[in-house]
């Protein structure tokens, strides 16, 4: 049985701006585990996060409370398998691999929120979306998941959205981070200067 090779959407970056205030750059490769479980299962006791919340695991995955009985785990790239297999399934439980279906990306830095707030109408304060905050909401007219997930100290967001829109929506959050001194390499542009 072959395997097909999946690439990002996007061959290009990190990109950081000359102060370091705000990075970007392609999150692709993290595995990507989808699980819906009924409240009653052990899968649900067992991920133990409750929507709109996140937590890490032991082994450094990330467990985010997505939706209502609904939870994305993302781990280190190639920990599909591993992460698929330490879900419990008894009961009504699905847990399905989105590692290739989604694009994804870590924006990070002090001017992060600041750049995403010039292409979104989130609150992306301290207040509303502290560090562990799982949410789902447009970006550069794009449907997304992100989840704040702080960095070193500093502010940091994994934001996830179709493939298809992958590199799309990695060239808006380029753009919007230019005023904060984000270099944009030759045609990556949103407006092909």
């Amino acid at each position: 049985m072959s395997e097909t090779t999946m690439h990002s959407p996007v061959d290009v970056g990190p990109l950081t701006s000359p102060d370091g205030g705000v990075t970007l750059a392609d999150a692709y490769a993290t595995t990507k585990i989808q699980v819906r479980a009924g409240t009653a299962t052990v899968a649900a006791a067992t991920l133990g996060v409750s929507y709109g919340a996140s937590n890490r695991t032991a082994d450094g995955d990330l467990v985010c409370g997505s939706r209502p009985d609904e939870w994305t785990i993302y781990g280190a790239p190639g920990r599909s398998g591993a992460i698929a297999t330490s879900v419990p399934t008894e009961g009504f439980v699905t847990v399905i691999d989105i590692t290739h279906g989604r694009a994804m990306l870590r924006i990070s830095g002090v001017n992060a929120a600041a750049s995403l707030s010039k292409i979104c109408n989130l609150d992306l304060s301290e207040e509303l979306t502290p560090n562990g905050a799982v949410f789902s909401g447009s970006l550069g007219a794009v449907g997304c998941d992100w989840v704040r997930d702080d960095q070193s100290g500093q502010t940091s967001f994994l934001i996830s959205c179709e493939r298809s829109f992958g590199k799309f929506l990695f060239i808006a959050v380029a753009d919007a981070c230019t005023e904060f001194g984000l270099s944009v390499p030759r045609g990556w542009e949103l407006h092909g200067h």
